[in-house]
């Protein structure tokens, strides 16, 4: 089973109140919960303004209680730093009790059984987690099958912009599709490139924190190429330096198109949107065709190949 804990915190008093973080948390929980073509994800519980220390302790004790495929915990809220560690905050937070210790967290997702165990923040100082601060040394000791996604480094403050967390909305998009891979598939891996690349050095930096033997995918999302298309690459290429010719057949505005190389074409030119085909002496397919030269693989496209040539997708 994969199940996934969404929490999100505004109502804490006073001054210390935030906008944003429910709204972060439902459409992190809308995506988590069904796949681009509806199919079930996640089993969500969402559970938003959690009054107190104890209840969100208790919640996430129950998430990563069980022996499933996944476990997943994502928070918005406020987060804190002291000199002992970081805590995410809960509205009860009090001085010396600002809320649940990201050391404490960790210790939680350490004796899971869950095969993947994941924990994103998006808080002040998210950072801190999985860098305990209990043996001295200030180091990261992880797990294996954890993963930490968070949206600022410990000494970091993590920003709202028009009511969304700016790690948040990053996020969504990534998780939309935005850091899919070539199978359609978003992972933890892809989703912290996707937001690295997307936020300047002078803002906050995301983290990411792994200890796995395995990939895992959050999300699955529509691939620009289909598998059973992708398959065709060692079918049009019967080896990973082989060119494929082409003719004005293969372009359907030619005077003698071939619906069948056509269909062909198609095919290629949608493997070359996603980088793993080139033309050869042109600079588009297009004129490829026209002229009578050919495409190949490039260097992704011959990984792809060899995957495939291997069994291996």
């Amino acid at each position: 089973m994969r199940k996934a804990l969404v929490v999100g915190i505004d109502e804490y008093p006073g001054s210390a109140k935030l906008k944003g973080c429910v709204n972060d948390a439902m459409e992190v929980a809308r995506l988590l919960d069904t796949n681009a073509d509806g199919s079930p994800n996640f089993d969500v519980m969402v559970s938003n303004n959690v009054k107190t220390r104890s209840v969100l302790k208790s919640l996430i004790a129950d998430l990563f209680k069980s022996d499933d495929e996944i476990g997943l915990f994502y928070f918005s809220g406020h987060g804190y730093f002291t000199d002992i560690g970081g805590y995410i905050v809960t509205p009860d937070f009090s001085r010396y009790d600002e809320g649940i210790s990201m050391d404490e967290i960790l210790k939680i997702v350490s004796r899971s059984n869950a095969r993947h165990k994941i924990v994103i923040l998006d808080c002040c100082h998210a950072g801190a987690m999985g860098t305990t601060t209990v043996t001295g040394t200030n180091t990261a000791f992880l797990k294996e099958g954890v993963i930490i996604l968070a949206s600022s480094r410990d000494t970091e403050v993590s920003v709202e912009k028009s009511g969304q967390g700016v790690f948040t909305r990053l996020l969504v998009d990534a998780l939309k599709g935005g850091a899919a891979d070539i199978g359609g598939e978003v992972t933890p891996g892809n989703i912290y490139s996707y937001i690295d690349k997307a936020l300047g050095r002078w803002e906050q930096r995301p983290v990411f924190k792994a200890n796995i033997a395995h990939t895992v995918s959050l999300r699955k999302v529509k691939p620009v190429v289909a598998l059973s298309e992708l398959r065709k690459l060692t079918e049009y290429f019967q080896h990973a330096d082989s060119e494929y010719p082409l003719d004005p057949s293969y372009e359907y505005t030619a005077e003698a198109p071939d619906s069948d190389n056509i269909n062909i074409f198609k095919i290629l030119r949608r493997m070359q949107l996603i980088g793993l085909v080139e033309p050869v002496g042109e600079e588009y397919m297009y004129w490829a065709a026209i002229n009578r030269k050919s495409c190949r693989l490039t260097s992704m496209g011959m990984y792809y190949w060899k995957l495939l040539t291997n069994k291996r997708i």
